[in-house]
């Protein structure tokens, strides 16, 4: 159904708009500017807080808040650039918030970058009648290990209080007083601790939230910002890699509308810190004890990691983790299938069939009014964008049910592969940030069946591989293994040679995320070591291999059997839901053991999202670390008379722990959730007591 349109005259410029459009999206369509610091149209409808937006429209006495105000067919507005009375309320209002702004912009973290510098210089007065002295509070204060607040910036915008409370609905943040004692604080003056808590330093239009880590770090002028894409979870958040003197110094979002509307994880914001970590593997390094390696030459490293392949021949097992790029993936597949054979792997991710049929971007997530979320695990610790979307979706009146859809959904939020085509729109949650690129990489490099014999050399992609359980099991009935990561601390005891890896943001590449959408990840800093396809190419010329060492020809390769030939410059800094093209030979999936029915709760033991590598090697975010708890459903908890937050044991098989309860209504029941951190030594079946 096509709009119905009205007719709006915005200094004297006319213009036609859908009825109700708001009046600040008027003014841009008339390409006129209506100055705000309250208004953010992500965080809902206005609130008129500032006043900055003050316009004059014809018919009313009052000057009127331009953001509270809707397109109506005939209105006549006029802005400070055509009203006087207009423009001296604006002056008025920067004033006003001036009085007690302190003048620190040379000292503080927003100068250079802050809507309220560059609004006073337009529109404010060009000196201050005020003499009296400004007040001054205690500064700053961390209401975080990540955050600072300097309460006498801020300007009472409400812009981090309604994120708080409307956004990420954690209700930590708030505004206690009245009147010009009225300030922003956390609830009961605890840390503010959430999933979502960095985004209030990049919404704040002055310097009064800001990031521990980037203080006093860099200026505007000498920084460069890197677009890329987030290479921790596998939502694929748009993101801007601050840089200076070649190294991260801040990530801040790059708003993607379909993917994350602009909103960061803290992990995804955060946990840059591993790129600079003291036991980063910068140089080959052999093993010379039993938990000790030796850094040897480059010369050295790749004569000795082609006797190992040789050796593995078609008995070498590849280990993949999903972190690496489709590029990575698939020249260490190319290498090890066309050249040795070897078309063994435990890959990332049980990927289900007959996803690219059923991909819609997470924003259709947010507008869909049925929706059923079947995860075992938390999708807040999963993927938390698409929480923040699930909750978008519930504010806007959705059914969400929890479990397994029982009746016809317009979408399923899952962990489970079998609901893969159980409606025309599923959000299928791998585990790993690249699991369906590396799980397509390696099927397109080599058509093969995996074989039977006893591994020789087991070659471990990735820290996270490293940590798998079932990677152990493969090391220990090696003769050899050989890792490819980051840190030593992953292969120490497990591997005897190590080549380095790099991150997300050190490399060129591409990525695919839970949608099936292809993104670019571009480098924003140099790694201490050569990349991976730069070492990748030099062995595979020893095995006769073409592989080039340059990501975007690798990439025209990999587009050519699995995108349509889609080229790398077409991917843009908005990558859409391309069509996907060209068969893809089913992939080598990782058994999962069967669960049986029996008495008691079964335990799903998930792995948080402030965990991992990235996460340990950030002292900011370990207090973001879960605490000893147990998740039940609110029908078992009141069958066991548990009430939320009361001690509880939890018991299997002669093992008891001691956690606190909290119920969560996302659980269905027969399920408990623990963190992996906290479930050490429980079985598949526990029990919960008071």
């Amino acid at each position: 159904m096509t709009p119905e349109t009205v007719t709006v005259t915005i200094d004297e410029r006319v213009v036609e708009v859908p009825k109700g459009t708001g009046l600040v999206e008027t003014a841009q369509v008339a390409g006129i500017e209506v100055p705000v610091f309250c208004y953010e149209p992500r965080l809902g409808p206005a609130v008129g807080a500032c006043r900055m937006c003050l316009v004059e429209v014809e018919g009313i006495p009052k000057l009127q808040a331009g953001c509270t105000l809707t397109a109506q067919d005939g209105m006549v507005v006029h802005t400070a650039r055509t009203s006087t009375l207009a423009a001296d309320g604006q002056n008025a209002t920067l004033e006003f918030i001036l009085v007690n702004h302190p003048l620190d912009c040379p000292v503080c973290d927003k100068g250079g970058e802050c809507p309220l510098q560059d609004l006073t210089f337009r529109y404010g007065p060009g000196s201050t009648r005020m003499v009296f002295p400004k007040r001054t509070f205690e500064k700053p204060i961390p209401i975080s290990p990540l955050i600072a607040l300097d309460r006498e910036r801020c300007i009472l915008c409400y812009r981090c209080t309604r994120f708080s409370e409307q956004v990420a609905e954690d209700g930590q943040l708030v505004a206690v007083n009245r009147g010009s004692d009225s300030m922003i604080a956390t609830f009961e003056n605890e840390p503010y601790r959430g999933h979502f808590s960095g985004n209030v330093t990049e919404i704040c239009p002055v310097g009064a939230l800001t990031s521990t880590q980037y203080r006093f770090e860099a200026r505007p002028w000498e920084i460069q910002n890197v677009p890329t894409v987030c290479g921790l979870c596998p939502v694929g958040c748009n993101i801007s890699a601050t840089t200076r003197e070649g190294k991260v110094k801040r990530i801040q979002s790059r708003i993607h509308p379909e993917i994350d509307e602009g909103w960061l994880c803290d992990k995804g914001r955060f946990a840059y810190s591993h790129l600079n970590a003291p036991d980063r593997v910068a140089t080959p390094l052999r093993k010379s004890g039993p938990r000790h390696f030796q850094e040897v030459s480059w010369d050295e490293a790749l004569d000795e990691v082609e006797r190992m392949l040789r050796a593995g021949g078609t008995s070498t097992v590849t280990a993949l983790s999903g972190s690496e790029s489709l590029e990575e993936a698939y020249g260490l597949a190319k290498l090890l299938r066309r050249g040795l054979g070897a078309h063994s792997a435990v890959l990332p991710e049980d990927v289900p069939e007959g996803l690219e049929s059923s991909s819609a971007p997470l924003s259709a997530l947010g507008e869909a009014q049925t929706i059923a979320v079947a995860c075992d695990t938390p999708v807040i610790e999963r993927a938390p964008a698409v929480e923040l979307w699930l909750k978008a979706a519930a504010r806007r009146g959705a059914t969400i049910t929890f479990g397994r859809p029982t009746g016809d959904v317009d979408a399923i939020v899952t962990d489970d592969p079998s609901l893969a085509t159980a409606a025309p729109s599923v959000y299928f949650l791998p585990f790993t940030p690249n699991g369906r690129g590396v799980s397509d990489a390696w099927s397109i490099a080599a058509d093969g069946d995996p074989g039977d014999d006893e591994p020789r050399l087991l070659v471990i992609s990735g820290d996270e591989a490293a940590r798998d359980p079932s990677v152990h099991a493969l090391a220990e009935k090696a003769t050899a293994v050989l890792g490819i990561g980051m840190f030593e601390d992953s292969f120490r005891g497990l591997a005897d040679f190590i080549l380095p890896g790099t991150s997300y943001l050190e490399r060129d590449g591409t990525t695919i995320n839970l949608e099936g959408r292809l993104q670019r990840q571009r480098r924003a800093v140099v790694a201490p070591a050569p990349d991976v396809l730069a070492w990748l190419a030099k062995l595979a010329e020893r095995f006769d291999i073409e592989l080039s060492p340059h990501s975007s020809v690798v990439f025209e390769e990999i587009a050519s059997k699995c995108f349509g030939g889609i080229a790398l410059a077409d991917i843009g800094e908005r990558a859409m839901l391309p069509p996907r093209t060209g068969d893809r030979p089913p992939p080598t999936k990782r058994a999962k053991s069967s669960q049986a029915r029996t008495k008691g709760l079964r335990l799903v033991a998930y792995r948080p999202l402030f965990s991992g590598i990235a996460v340990e090697r950030t002292p900011e975010l370990q207090f973001q670390r879960p605490e000893r708890e147990v998740w039940l459903s609110p029908a078992d908890a009141r069958k066991r008379k548990i009430r939320n937050g009361a001690p509880v044991t939890v018991s299997s098989n002669g093992t008891s722990i001691e956690l606190r309860a909290r119920i969560a209504r996302d659980l269905a029941p027969g399920v408990v959730r623990i963190a992996e951190d906290h479930a050490d030594g429980l079985h598949a079946v526990v029990e919960v007591n008071a």
